[in-house]
């Protein structure tokens, strides 16, 4: 998404770039009309174009009162360090936001390839401050900073602060250092189930839910006061493959024995200086300090992750793509397609390819499967999935299109952090799948469900009394519990979805559904356990899959990518006004105010219980579905 300040630069930027105004035509003028002695320059002797032009140049540049963007020798034809900077969530697909929706995976491994392949740069300083990443994620990002390190170059990061998972980022740079008074946290992954029932029963509210497979714990929340003891030990497994993965990751790279590692995580706090003296940092300095001390007498530079926003001519052809000038950029010829996959599984067309970002809506993906599927120039498709799934109609349209798909060309998934439930039903068909071992998948069962607000609407004072003809006509619109008869009648639909379920992992992991009843059962598994178990093909993240992907669909890996969501287009923004939620339903100023409450006590419970509620409302029109609800990680 266009940020407000590039799109305001992109407009300056294009201001300059369009031709001067055509003079009239005089040929038709009158007679007797007066010669025009305007001039195309502006009165007054303001030139609007390079006013334009120096306001897109100043934007770009730091005040007065703002650090310096490189230092006084710098030369970019000559060796010279970068500075980098991440700050904000490290997410899939960037939100649409006027403000910047996070910092896009992909995006950053691939600008740290390109400055690892650049000639001039003799080393790289990552400034880290707060950023929100996730295991598997994290572990992506490791990679890329390995290979800046491989390449030759010197990679030094600093941070003020760092707990568990960003501090596994700093760890794969030679040399950390630290601000003074700063800290580093790492206590271990932890995991914290949020559960509404004892909210829901404030509000009279009952929550009518049923499930297919032992494991299949999303309706917990909110039919129990706590976790099962199935819920506990799944919990247990995900939290022993983090530790695992927080142990080698720190052992490895600070050079430390693994035991001493563990004995560091029992301690879990470290002020600054204690850090260093544990070997978890090496300085403890203030950023300044630290990158005057680590580049020497080289010069430096800022560098942006976009290195677009330096080039005027890329500026203007990307707002041209936005307002519809010019069409989206693909590749020519034969190349391989990533089809981003992200969020809870929905019907219908959700925001369209707005909403694509944050949803997977049947009506959405499926049309764009398809154009993929006829169009020659693609030789093979990554999908990139992180997904607890949802309604599992929508999950088995989605499989079908993955299958015409495959039909036609390789299809090969890439599971992000969590490809479950309806996340697996749609990977399960792929020709492979890839998974990192910290990513979370399985989940193979069924929840339906309902809320029943009967007793809660009696305690305002409305009563209602549900009358139809039929012996079932009331069981859709009743807003009391399921009758025996009606729950027996919703159990029997939900089997059905399930042996569908099954049998569509079993054909696409070419084994018979009994043995795939084994490890189904609602059971969520981790990648690597997922690997034993046939489950997914092979370890690896994107990369690998998109190595797969140019092997099987012989294209050069030289060859640049069709992205799906793409880059939202001013359409795209027009056809996505107007949808506004209220999934409390308390309208939206109440909702706004209950949400902003929940964020101050805190913010990851805060979002938990969003997740919830809108899972909730999401049974009104999906009363089956195939989804995964997963604890809050730390």
């Amino acid at each position: 998404m266009l940020g407000a300040r590039t799109i305001v630069c992109a407009l300056a930027l294009a201001a300059c770039a369009n031709p001067s105004p055509k003079p009239p035509d005089r040929s038709a003028a009158p007679a007797d009309a007066k010669p025009d002695t305007r001039s195309d320059k502006p009165e007054l002797g303001f030139d609007l174009k390079s006013s334009l032009a120096k306001i897109a140049d100043n934007l770009s540049k730091p005040g007065p009162y703002e650090a310096p963007e490189a230092s006084a020798d710098f030369d970019p034809t000559k060796p010279h360090w970068g500075v980098l900077q991440l700050h904000g969530g490290i997410v899939e697909r960037e939100a649409l936001s006027w403000t910047g929706g996070g910092i896009e995976l992909r995006a950053l491994i691939e600008r740290l390839r390109a400055l690892a392949s650049d000639a001039k740069l003799t080393g790289l300083i990552l400034r880290v401050d707060g950023i929100e990443i996730s295991v598997p994620d994290a572990i992506e990002l490791r990679a890329a900073l390995h290979d800046v390190r491989k390449a030759g170059k010197r990679l030094a990061c600093h941070a003020e602060h760092a707990t568990n998972t960003p501090y596994l980022v700093l760890a794969a740079c030679d040399r950390i250092a630290l601000a003074p008074v700063g800290d580093v946290v790492i206590d271990g992954p932890a995991a914290m189930p949020v559960h509404i029932k004892g909210l829901l029963d404030k509000l009279g509210v009952q929550a009518d839910f049923l499930h297919v497979g032992a494991y299949k714990g999303a309706a917990e929340p909110l039919t129990r006061d706590a976790p099962s003891k199935e819920m506990d030990e799944t919990i247990g497994a995900i939290l022993d493959r983090r530790y695992q993965t927080m142990v080698d990751a720190i052992a490895g790279d600070r050079k430390l024995p693994p035991k001493a590692v563990q004995g560091l995580i029992d301690t879990g706090l470290f002020p600054a200086d204690q850090a260093k003296a544990e070997h978890l940092i090496d300085d403890v300095a203030s950023f300044e300090a630290f990158r005057d001390d680590v580049r020497g007498a080289a010069p430096w530079t800022r560098l942006e992750l976009d290195p677009d926003k330096a080039d005027r001519l890329a500026m203007v052809m990307k707002l041209s793509r936005f307002l519809g000038a010019v069409p989206a950029d693909r590749p020519l010829g034969s190349h391989v397609a990533v089809v981003y996959a992200l969020g809870d599984i929905v019907d219908g067309s959700s925001g369209g390819v707005v909403g694509a970002r944050q949803q997977i809506a049947a009506r959405t993906l499926v049309p764009a499967l398809h154009a993929i599927a006829i169009d020659d120039s693609v030789k093979a498709v990554v999908l990139r999935i992180d997904s607890g799934g949802g309604s599992a109609q929508a999950s088995e349209l989605i499989w079908r299109a993955i299958a015409e798909l495959k039909a036609r060309k390789p299809v090969v998934v890439s599971m992000s952090d969590v490809a479950a439930s309806g996340g697996y039903y749609i990977a399960s068909g792929a020709t492979k799948i890839f998974a990192l071992d910290d990513t979370l998948t399985g989940s193979i069962g069924v929840v339906g469900g309902k809320l029943a607000p009967r007793d809660g609407l009696a305690r305002l004072g409305i009563t209602t009394f549900p009358v139809g003809r039929g012996k079932r006509a009331t069981m859709s619109h009743s807003l009391g519990p399921w009758t025996d008869d009606e729950r027996h009648a919703i159990q029997t639909a939900m089997d059905a979805v399930y042996q569908v379920f099954v049998g569509r992992v079993a054909e696409g992991r070419h084994q018979k559904p009994e043995a795939i009843q084994k490890i189904a059962e609602g059971r969520v598994w981790t990648g690597a356990k997922a690997k034993d178990l046939g489950l997914v093909d092979a370890i690896g993240g994107l990369d690998d899959a998109l190595a797969e992907a140019r092997t099987l669909g012989k294209v050069d890996p030289a060859t640049a990518l069709e992205i799906y969501p793409p880059a939202p287009t001013l359409h795209d923004l027009v056809a996505g006004f107007g949808e506004v939620h209220a999934p409390l339903g308390l309208g939206t100023d109440a909702e706004a105010a209950v949400v902003a409450t929940l964020r101050a006590l805190h913010p990851a419970v805060a979002a938990a219980t969003e997740h919830l509620v809108e899972l909730v409302v999401s049974f009104q029109t999906s009363a089956v579905q195939a989804v995964a609800l997963l604890p809050v990680m730390f």
